[in-house]
């Protein structure tokens, strides 16, 4: 089955949204938000957007609050740097966590989480630029260059025990211009994991390209907050 996900930037405490990671608009709660999207029976993808530059996710009580009413898929990421603080999320009421900066700088919690939670409780996600032909992966919201491989940081992921990938485009990110459909396939290809494609959604098309490109789902924002497209014009026109 193809996933649908709602993405929820959070700067705490506000739902926030920018282009391509940077020049951020705050739109509201993120709790409301969740509890609208959550109606049509989608994912939700938290992600607390400055955790890495504080060393610190401040999700736990936003969680603790919306998982009371909602009761779908959560995954919550920024800032995770270790078991415990991923623990702590998992027993706030996220089915995964989603871990970017710390895949790169301590690749060895992937295993961790893996081995004490299950590797259906981790995920990776990967911010991804292109860069001299190929794709790089960045660090820190989509910031900070890695000099690593985004498809050779896949495999390692994976081989660690991830049990999905969330890929985002960081050239794409809140364009509103397509998914990197090019992107989608090189590692959707490689990969015996669900990948999740994120950035760029604009259009019905757009969704219906990731998924042709080998996506198992897609991840959007913008189009839902704007008012761009609704959960039922998504759900009845895109998964045709």
């Amino acid at each position: 089955m193809f996933r649908l996900i709602a993405r929820l930037d959070v700067k705490p405490p506000n739902l926030v949204k920018g282009i391509r990671m940077e020049g951020l608009r705050v739109l509201g709660s993120p709790a409301e938000y969740a509890r609208r999207y959550s109606r049509s029976g989608w994912e939700l993808y938290y992600v607390d957007i400055v955790a890495s530059l504080y060393g610190r996710n401040h999700l736990e009580g936003l969680l603790d609050e919306t998982t009371q009413d909602v009761h779908i898929p959560v995954t919550v990421a920024g800032g995770i740097r270790s078991y415990v603080e991923g623990a702590r999320l998992l027993k706030a009421g996220a089915d995964r966590v989603a871990i970017c900066t710390a895949a790169l700088t301590n690749p060895g919690l992937i295993d961790e989480i893996a081995a004490r939670a299950g590797s259906q409780a981790i995920t990776v996600e990967i911010a991804a630029k292109r860069r001299d032909g190929g794709w790089e992966a960045y660090t820190d919201g989509g910031r900070e260059r890695s000099h690593r491989d985004a498809l050779a940081l896949a495999r390692e992921a994976v081989a660690r025990g991830a049990g999905e990938i969330v890929l985002t485009s960081v050239d794409m990110e809140g364009t509103k211009r397509g998914f990197d459909c090019e992107l989608i396939e090189a590692i959707a290809r490689e990969l015996p994991v669900p990948v999740i494609a994120a950035g760029g959604c604009g259009s019905i098309d757009h969704i219906r390209a990731a998924r042709s490109a080998g996506a198992d789902g897609v991840s959007v924002a913008s189009v839902l907050h704007y008012g761009i497209l609704t959960q039922e014009q998504i759900e009845k026109e895109a998964l045709i």
